[in-house]
């Protein structure tokens, strides 16, 4: 299994493409694409690649990873799969854009396929495994690959550092037990994929994260 990064929007969210080499077919998680360029950037990696996007999935629903969902879910025929709790999120989003006076034009977005904790995200042959980990937002959930070794962790979990809980629905307590209890205890080598910034591991966090140490 392979994972291509796109760095999008304003807020610099990492959008990822997890795709077999063999069927093809892909996983686009968190579409922060804002205009034209990012959606050509998409697309065009998609048809370079020859690759067919079967799911979309967010790790959370707040604004900036879902600002390209409604293109996705149009343009590829793809339904949203996400944490139930966080669809107030998706279905607030023109709200939030008019509230925070963003230059950006996108649909509000409910989810048609819900996950839960247990789940799994099947890409080509292989699983990515839905870990609920609420506390960034209610539904805030990891896809993680135990044959790859490497877990998508969205905005709960940062290289050094965590994600905001000031938002509607976070909460700081629930967020660092999710941390401990669901992350860090996976595999130390495995390669942590956040929301934003650069690549961790599970080892590097455990030994130098201030907030979860």
């Amino acid at each position: 299994m392979k994972v291509s990064r796109f760095i999008f929007n304003m807020f610099g969210v990492n959008t990822y493409v997890v795709w077999d080499p063999e069927t093809r077919e892909a996983v686009v998680i968190d579409p922060g694409m804002t205009d034209a360029r990012e959606r050509e950037a998409l697309d065009d990696f998609f048809k370079r690649n020859g690759l067919h996007p079967t799911q979309l999935v967010n790790t959370h629903m707040h604004l900036d990873h879902i600002f390209g969902d409604a293109w996705v879910r149009d343009r590829y025929g793809l339904g949203v799969r996400a944490g139930a709790e966080d669809e107030f999120l998706g279905l607030s989003l023109k709200d939030a854009i008019a509230q925070y006076r963003l230059p950006v034009q996108a649909e509000n977005t409910g989810i048609d396929v819900p996950l839960k904790d247990g789940d799994t995200v099947t890409v080509g042959g292989e699983p990515l495994e839905v870990i609920a980990v609420p506390g960034h937002s209610p539904g805030s959930i990891a896809l993680y690959s135990r044959e790859s070794g490497f877990v998508i962790t969205g905005d709960a979990l940062f290289k050094g550092s965590i994600g905001r809980t000031d938002l509607p629905g976070g909460d700081f307590a629930t967020l660092t037990d999710s941390i401990r209890k669901r992350l860090l205890t996976l595999p130390p080598e495995t390669v942590i994929l956040p929301g934003h910034g650069e690549e961790t591991t599970v080892g590097d966090e455990l030994r130098t994260n201030p907030f979860v140490r």
